[in-house]
């Protein structure tokens, strides 16, 4: 029997390419809990693939009707209100595990496969818009006036400003075809989402995987499974906990009271602000009072990723051993919560100009502290390496 299933496995296509992709994949032997958190988001995506398409049996999508479909969800469809808490509060650890995921890639410059970390940046995006639109369909207060707010930015556009607008509401204000269009929306991209996904795993098993010692070594590799299945089952049970804490004890953790108010466009509520995974955005958003120089700064902020692969290539192929490059990181993730901190903060003195200075630190540290640093420390071993040739020969 097992003869047999060996050779299906390899003889099969489909069963072969899975093999290579999962079971059989070459691993290094070293790589630490780290590397689990793209495991963790593939099993997030199920997850919400799955939840948002049962809560799209029941949901209406209509200005009248849409806050009132999502009370009923929740109160007498059975074990609807476990749908619900499990759609909204796994898009909270979605985003918590790619803000990990992408820390990780620039500490351990896991990043230097190039398509990888571009189709990464894409899903990233894919991810913000999904995610925002997501937020929009419950139609409570905080809902409506988060679209009121963020779909104007696209007035900054020059010329074909306000025609934008107007083509995303479909018609001159946000109504029932907003909704509609959003709902659609909702329900299309996660599709596409899964889509890209594939490709960047298949694309970033197509080169071989680094380690924390930064080496692509072929001799010490061990086969994916038993040992990293073992390895990711540990942390997917750790984070389905956490799911189960958030959907059975505290689900309204993070949802802001106001979103529980049938959405009125008469009342402004007093402080719009979104989900915490946005409000560092949000913060950049509102540190540049001009609102196309927000606009622009709000893209910089995502399209400043790609800049790492600019970096110049380093004798030295991880962050450990760099003591400088790894404390500018360090000071990025201390300025993203700030950032995060202060987007909940009114816009007023002192938060006003404390939100343009951190803002100005975060770009400061692409733009200028992580091209210095690798130049200056790969400039240093390279020195080390002439001085030391000279001295043997």
């Amino acid at each position: 029997m097992k003869p047999l299933r060996k050779s299906l496995r390899k003889d099969h296509f489909l069963l072969k390419v899975l093999s290579k992709v999962f079971s059989d994949l070459p691993t290094p032997s070293n790589i630490n809990y780290y590397w689990n958190f793209g495991s963790l988001l593939r099993l997030c995506m199920l997850i919400q693939l799955l939840t948002g398409i049962l809560l799209a049996m029941h949901y209406c999508p209509n200005i009248n009707m849409a806050f009132d479909s999502i009370a009923h969800t929740t109160r007498n469809v059975s074990s609807g209100y476990i749908l619900r808490n499990i759609h909204a509060n796994r898009a909270s650890i979605f985003f918590m595990c790619v803000y990990f995921h992408i820390r990780r890639n620039i500490y351990h410059r896991t990043w230097k496969n190039s398509i990888t970390w571009l189709l990464g940046i894409i899903i990233y995006i894919i991810m913000i818009i999904t995610s925002f639109i997501g937020y929009v369909l419950p139609w409570g207060q905080m809902s409506f006036w988060a679209a009121t707010v963020i779909t104007n930015l696209l007035s900054a556009i020059p010329y074909i400003g306000n025609t934008t607008v107007q083509w995303v509401w479909g018609g001159f204000r946000i109504s029932n075809a907003t909704l509609n269009r959003f709902y659609r929306l909702h329900y299309l991209l996660p599709f596409l989402l899964l889509f890209l996904i594939v490709l960047h795993i298949i694309a970033l098993h197509t080169k071989p995987q680094r380690n924390p010692t930064g080496t692509q070594n072929n001799r010490d590799k061990i086969p994916f499974h038993h040992y990293y299945s073992i390895k990711d089952l540990q942390t997917v049970t750790g984070i389905l906990l956490i799911i189960t804490y958030l959907t059975t004890i505290n689900p309204y953790i993070s949802t802001d009271p106001e979103n529980f108010l049938k959405a009125n466009p008469l009342v402004t509520p007093t402080h719009i602000q979104p989900e915490w995974y946005f409000l560092f955005a949000y913060a950049i958003l509102r540190s540049i009072p001009n609102k196309l120089g927000g606009v622009i700064v709000l893209i910089a902020r995502i399209l400043i990723l790609c800049s790492t692969l600019l970096l110049k290539q380093h004798n030295l192929k991880t962050t450990n051993h760099r003591p400088n490059f790894k404390l500018t990181l360090w000071r990025l993730l201390f300025t993203f919560i700030l950032l995060t901190w202060i987007g909940r903060m009114p816009a007023e003195d002192p938060f006003t100009t404390l939100r343009l200075i951190i803002t100005a630190y975060y770009f400061i540290i692409f733009i200028i502290f992580l091209r210095k640093h690798s130049k200056m420390e790969n400039n240093l071993i390279n020195t080390k390496w002439k001085v030391f040739i000279k001295l043997i020969f």
